[in-house]
C-alpha cells in the first residue's frame, strides 16, 4: 500500500480478506486459498493459507489461481483446521475494532460461512456471540456508488487499471487483498463524501445501495416482461376477444 494514498480511518486498523475457490457456487464450491492482510500504523502484515478442499479442483478454476488438485493435496492444510484459523483470526480483528475489507465481500463471507457449516464449525456470527459481521467495506460497491455512470468493467483488475494501482499477479489471495486495500484508498481519496463517513456508516450505505440496485434490476425485468405481454397482444394471430 502506498502510504500517501491513505486517508482518514484507513490509516488505522484494517483487515483485508480474500479467497480463491474451486468455483463460484457458495453452497457447493470450496476454498482453496485465503489471505488476511492486517494493515495498521506499522504496515501490512500478510497471513495466508493453502487448503486441500478434499475435492477435485476444476481445470477452469486452477487456470485462474494456479492451484491444481495435486498441488494442494501435497502442500495444502486440512480444510477444517485452516477454516477454523481463518474464522478465529477474522473475528479477533473485528473484536479489536478493525474494519473488514473485501472485494465482492458478500461472496467471500458467504463461502466461508458455508465451509464452516460443512465442517460443523461455528459460524462467524456464532463466534461473535450473535453479533453481526460488521463493519465490512467493499471497494467494488463503493466504486459503483461513487461513479455509477462510468463505463467499463468493475472487476478488481478493472479498478486497479482505473485507479492506477500497480499489481503483480492477481488471482492469488494475498495479492488480491493488497490490491483491494489500495483500491479502497483511491476510491475514498477521490470521493470526499465517502471518505468523511466512518466504517459503520459505509457498511450501512453499501447495504442500502445494493438493495436499491436489486430493486431497480427487478423493476426493469418486470417492465420487460410486461412489455413482452403487450407486444404479444399485438402480434399476428393473437387470440381475439370473446364476444
Amino acid at each position: 500500500m502506498a502510504a500517501e494514498h491513505a486517508t482518514g480511518w484507513t490509516t488505522r486498523h484494517l483487515l483485508g480478506f480474500d479467497t480463491e475457490t474451486t468455483g463460484v457456487d457458495v453452497r457447493n464450491d470450496r476454498i482453496v486459498s485465503a489471505a488476511l492482510v492486517r494493515r495498521d500504523s506499522t504496515g501490512a502484515h500478510v497471513r495466508s493459507w493453502l487448503i486441500d478442499p478434499g475435492i477435485e479442483i476444476p481445470a477452469a478454476a486452477a487456470a485462474i489461481h494456479g492451484f491444481s488438485t495435486e498441488h494442494v493435496r501435497l502442500h495444502g492444510r486440512p480444510s477444517s483446521t485452516a477454516l477454523d484459523e481463518i474464522a478465529d483470526a477474522l473475528v479477533a480483528a473485528l473484536r479489536e475494532g478493525a474494519a473488514l475489507v473485501a472485494f465482492n465481500a458478500s461472496f467471500d463471507l458467504a463461502i466461508l460461512d458455508a465451509e464452516l457449516a460443512r465442517h460443523a464449525l461455528p459460524s462467524l456470527v456464532d463466534r461473535l456471540g450473535g453479533a453481526p459481521v460488521r463493519p465490512v467495506i467493499d471497494p467494488m460497491v463503493l466504486d459503483r456508488m461513487a461513479e455509477p455512470q462510468r463505463e467499463g468493467g468493475r472487476r478488481l483488475v478493472d479498478l486497479c487499471e482505473h485507479y492506477g494501482v500497480a499489481t503483480g499477479i492477481l488471482h492469488t489471495a494475498d495479492a488480491d487483498t493488497l490490491a483491494t486495500l489500495e483500491v479502497l484508498d483511491h476510491v475514498l481519496e477521490r470521493n470526499p463524501v465517502l471518505a468523511a463517513a466512518d466504517p459503520e456508516q459505509l457498511h450501512d450505505r453499501q447495504a442500502i445501495a445494493v438493495a436499491a440496485w436489486r430493486a431497480v434490476h427487478h423493476a426493469r425485468k418486470a417492465a420487460e416482461a410486461a412489455q413482452s405481454v403487450l407486444d404479444a397482444l399485438m402480434a399476428v394471430g393473437a387470440p381475439s376477444a370473446r364476444a
